[in-house]
């Protein structure tokens, strides 16, 4: 601790009347030692992980779970599970040259949009996708690291979604796979099925299952780009049209110099045609429920199967192999 910093802190306890004492032995840590701040204030010198060049996770056992996934030491991606959440999902998305994120937690116009995320609205008069936690909320129960190794991290969670006082209504199942293929580009991939616990009805919504909202130099509206595997540009050209992927991608606005994007790919089951949601703001879904006016109903016990692969990459669409990418997993 600074003097200066000593003075100040001692300064704020006098003036509430409270004493202070602080260790300067423990801060004199050596060169090439670790200390730890406790009250012993005592060198530890296995302290925390080393610094390295690879995948590494952090996942601590709180009241509310996160598992964190580092690269080379930095933040890649956070899986939130805040109990005071709508709905589980992931920031940041980083990108693999600029370590900046690809995705936002929140941005206008619609701020309740989170990064990489899962939920629908109209589920049994229930909204899982916006508002307040009393139209419907999605609890994450049992999330497991399952493994983690120098470029791959696989975990899972199982979910409830529920209205508060009432029973549950649907249980999902997910697995996730992070896999850093290299410094060009990484896969998220997400395999999830929802069992029924109830007869569940979707009716008529623009607000469905996966989706990913984008930081504002990848969209259209930021001075990015929106364009489909068909070769279909913008959102009036994409706008419930069929295609195997969308993507976004952009100069990024902290170093310009670099380009990177994000590809959401649409799986085909369990809906037979993949209707595209999307915006020039900054999202895409690939989802049915706008374009089926009699909308959705499962009876209870079904379990409805998903897949969605998620390709985050430096350069342009074209960069990347994102048709092979879509074959190795659903051809």
């Amino acid at each position: 601790m600074q003097r200066r910093d000593f003075f100040k802190v001692g300064a704020i306890f006098g003036a509430a009347g409270l004493t202070a004492s602080f260790d300067y032995q423990a801060q004199a840590a050596g060169p090439g030692e670790r200390f730890f701040a406790g009250k012993s204030g005592k060198p530890v010198p296995e302290w925390g992980d080393e610094q390295v060049e690879h995948l590494t996770t952090y996942y601590p056992d709180f009241a509310d779970k996160h598992l964190w996934i580092r690269k080379d030491n930095q933040v890649l991606t956070c899986y939130r599970t805040g109990s005071n959440q709508k709905y589980p999902y992931l920031y940041p998305l980083l990108g693999p040259k600029s370590g900046v994120s690809v995705t936002t937690e929140s941005a206008q116009p619609w701020p309740h949009h989170r990064s990489v995320f899962l939920g629908a609205d109209r589920v049994n008069g229930g909204n899982y996708w916006q508002e307040g936690s009393d139209r419907g909320q999605i609890h994450s129960l049992d999330l497991q690291l399952v493994e983690a190794t120098e470029s791959k991290v696989t975990w899972t969670d199982r979910c409830q979604w529920q209205k508060p006082g009432d029973d549950p209504i649907i249980e999902d199942k997910r697995r996730y796979v992070l896999d850093w293929r290299c410094d060009d580009y990484y896969v998220l991939d997400l395999e999830v099925s929802f069992e029924m616990l109830a007869d569940v009805t979707i009716e008529k919504t623009n607000h469905g299952f996966f989706g990913v909202r984008v930081d504002q130099d990848l969209c259209p509206m930021g001075g990015g780009n929106l364009i489909s595997s068909n070769g279909d540009v913008g959102e009036k050209a994409t706008f419930g049209k069929p295609a195997k992927w969308m993507a976004f991608y952009g100069k990024r606005r902290f170093n310009p110099e670099i380009t990177e994007g994000v590809a959401v790919f649409c799986p085909p089951k369990p809906f037979e045609n993949c209707e595209w949601f999307t915006r020039d703001y900054g999202n895409i879904s690939p989802m049915p429920f706008l374009f089926h006016d009699e909308g959705f109903h499962w009876e209870k016990g079904f379990v409805l199967e998903a897949f969605y692969r998620t390709v985050v990459f430096s350069g342009e669409p074209k960069d990347v192999d994102l048709d092979g990418l879509w074959n190795e997993v659903y051809a």
